[in-house]
């Protein structure tokens, strides 16, 4: 097999294994259990919301929490697993309804926030 041949088919395969890694992470998290304590009454919520520009799912109940939050010259940061992580503007969901009560971040290893919901103001 000539190299050029030989290189070909691996610069092909490299955005295959990329795809069914993202792919097996989404499986993952679909079938991921909600963290202890959460509310399925609220599941429903949690399903609905979508990420700003793309619409696609900021993922489930088993993603998503509540969170404590602050705000910074850079913008938000969420408490997720006791370190405070910067949430990207793209992120937030502006104009949501947050029945929680509490700000809500949705988060994925690996991909970082897929989502953050401010609590509403009253």
């Amino acid at each position: 097999m000539r190299l050029g041949t030989v290189l070909a088919n691996r610069a092909n395969l490299l955005p295959r294994v990329l795809i069914g890694i993202a792919f097996a992470a989404i499986l993952a998290a679909a079938r991921a259990a909600p963290p202890s304590g959460a509310d399925s009454f609220l599941a429903p919520w949690f399903q609905s919301l979508r990420q700003p520009g793309t619409g696609i799912s900021c993922c489930s109940i088993a993603d998503c929490r509540q969170t404590q939050y602050r705000t910074g010259s850079d913008g938000y940061e969420a408490l997720i697993d006791n370190k405070w992580i910067a949430v990207p503007r793209e992120k937030v969901l502006d104009h949501t309804e947050n029945p929680t009560g509490r700000a809500v971040v949705c988060y994925l290893p690996g991909l970082g926030v897929m989502c953050f919901v401010r609590p509403s103001e009253t």
